[in-house]
């Protein structure tokens, strides 16, 4: 993918790397931040090839593994206070999203019913409100406005026109994310649409 928002995604990813580690070894960090961006979006059958083509770009580079520890262990915690197992598979899910969210500002958590996706969500955003209030690994709380984008209107979601009035009227959307905009708190505020997918919203929403 070469296109200008995965290389942008990619350079973000890269950048933050090397302010938290200026000495680092440059190769490793675009390494890693090329695997971050991207390796979350691929099927399974799909990721030999991907480390097939990085192993041809990046000779002999050992990739050190992260030191998630502090946030793998609250997110054990709450997944247990969920009532649902920690499987590997689970956890790894879930440090995907983590690492998609440090680069990019709106992605899709995609999977079939029942699979998991929202749990995922909740998991994180619980492990990452339990280190900021410990303090640990500068995290900030997360905040958090749900909506089914099918239980309403389009017009409803976005906002909409009266022909007759001539008013403009907010839609729920645009009234969270004004909340969310106008807060003077540092927390993590996540607006997530959880239900199915359609061509109508998905592609209002990318106008």
């Amino acid at each position: 993918d070469y296109g200008m928002r995965a290389v942008k995604s990619v350079l973000t990813a890269a950048g933050n790397l090397k302010l938290n580690d200026p000495e680092g070894e440059e190769t490793v960090m675009l390494l890693r931040a090329i695997k971050d961006v991207n390796l979350a979006k691929f099927l399974s059958q799909d990721v030999p090839l991907f480390n097939g083509i990085i192993s041809d770009l990046f000779p002999g580079v050992e990739l050190p593994v992260p030191d998630y520890q502090l946030l793998l262990d609250a997110l054990h915690d709450n997944i247990a206070k969920m009532k649902l197992q920690s499987t590997p598979w689970f956890i790894q899910k879930i440090i995907q999203i983590y690492e998609m969210m440090l680069v990019r500002h709106g992605y899709m958590v995609v999977g079939e019913a029942g699979g998991g996706k929202t749990s995922a969500i909740y998991a994180l955003k619980g492990a990452l409100t339990d280190l900021a209030n410990a303090g640990l690994m500068n995290s900030e709380k997360v905040q958090t406005k749900i909506l089914n984008p099918k239980a309403i209107t389009m017009g409803q979601l976005y906002g909409q026109f009266d022909p007759v009035s001539h008013e403009w009227t907010d839609g729920v959307l645009a009234v969270s994310f004004r909340d969310f905009a106008s807060a003077q708190t540092p927390d993590r505020k996540w607006i997530i649409f959880d239900g199915p997918v359609d061509a109508v919203w998905i592609e209002n929403m990318n106008t």
